[in-house]
């Protein structure tokens, strides 16, 4: 007999796979001078927000589809105002990293994604210096750096870029579990583009008043509207098919499939781009740094589960790691007692960078009990 939820599971899984690499290649193609050329990314990622912005505002204010959090001037000013900033940096340079580099050298990249996190959970206090997660991260550091030597297209700038804007989305993910849990304010998806992408397009005006549009007003630029409207909506359509994902999976689930989607994405992008090419050494420093990503996420989804198990269960949890490693895996359901879709940290599962908004925001409230900790 067909089990529906396992299926529709799966599904979800599937849609979330393909959104994110046709985002990514998506804009991929929109801002190279070799296809589409339209090379702007802070215009690009202007159009995201201001689209997201538009729709969550019909949601909230005419369709009433969510009520909004009671947000005062004090909480969007000391919280959603500088996750809102390293947001929209995190994306600027992740997006302009697409002018320089390939798209399978970005996602190498993207394995440094834990490195950061770490650093800046360590340095903001929000985590301790561990000799096991060091060492997991001293491996991934190497494999990544073992790419970089193999990438026949290395580009210094490029590599910058998307360094910079990993470690932005990094402190993002520090800020809005620190920020957002002091506060306990805990947005939901649609409320999150509704406070944050508004502000987020604020922030890039600047560098695009600066930067981009100098440069727009003498050059031939071309502008197609169903190739922006699609584009961002495809990006806010990855952003709600994260939040189903969310709620459907546990860690070990959303985890795999990301590992899945990274080895996806760096095949299509050979075959869609002809000058993307991987050598043998990109391939195995990346093997290398997986296999540091791979182990990390097993210590941290670990850690996750030990942080929910009650007092009494803890003397008993080396007997029932087995049972442990099965339910991590299974389908979530929600229930009364539990409208957070559990309580994983923003920290300890990043799902997509390039469309972070929505996941953070879900993942960011992870109780109090942790906090007293």
């Amino acid at each position: 007999m067909i089990n529906k939820p396992l299926v529709l599971t799966y599904l979800y899984l599937l849609i979330y796979i393909l959104l994110s690499s046709g985002v990514i290649l998506y804009n991929k193609w929109v801002l190279s001078q070799k296809y589409f050329n339209f090379p702007f990314p802070i215009t690009l990622t202007m159009i995201h927000m201001g689209f997201s912005g538009v729709v969550a505002f019909f949601l909230v204010r005419v369709f009433k589809v969510v009520t909004p959090v009671k947000m005062t001037f004090e909480i969007y000013a000391t919280c959603v105002v500088p996750i809102s900033a390293f947001f929209a940096s995190s994306l600027w340079f992740g997006n302009t990293a697409y002018l320089h580099i390939s798209v399978a050298f970005i996602q190498m990249l993207k394995a440094l994604m834990p490195v950061a996190t770490f650093l800046m959970a360590v340095l903001c206090g929000t985590d301790k210096a561990r000799l096991d997660v060091f060492a997991n991260m001293l491996l991934v550091s190497v494999g990544v750096v073992i790419s970089s030597y193999g990438e026949i297209n290395f580009n210094v700038v490029g590599t910058l870029y998307q360094v910079t804007g990993i470690f932005a989305e990094a402190l993002r993910l520090v800020l809005t579990q620190v920020l957002l849990q002091k506060k306990g304010l805990s947005l939901n998806p649609i409320t999150s583009l509704y406070y944050i992408a508004p502000c987020s397009f604020v922030f890039l005006f600047v560098p695009w008043f600066l930067l981009e549009k100098p440069v727009m007003e003498v050059s031939q630029i071309q502008f197609n509207f169903w190739i922006f409207f699609s584009n961002a909506l495809c990006a806010l359509a990855l952003n709600f098919s994260i939040f189903l994902v969310i709620g459907r999976t546990g860690a070990v689930t959303i985890r795999v499939a990301g590992v899945l989607k990274d080895w996806i994405l760096i095949a299509l992008s050979t075959v869609i781009f002809p000058e993307s090419t991987i050598t043998g050494l990109n391939i195995i420093g990346y093997a290398i740094a997986l296999c540091g990503v791979v182990m990390y996420n097993y210590i941290k989804v670990k850690d996750v589960k030990a942080s929910q198990l009650p007092p009494e269960s803890i003397p008993d949890r080396i007997s029932k790691d087995w049972k442990l490693e099965k339910k991590s895996s299974d389908i979530y359901v929600p229930n009364n007692n539990d409208n957070n879709g559990g309580n994983i940290s923003a920290l300890e599962l990043n799902l997509d960078e390039e469309a972070p908004l929505i996941a953070s925001s879900r993942l960011s409230h992870i109780g109090r009990t942790q906090l007293s900790k």
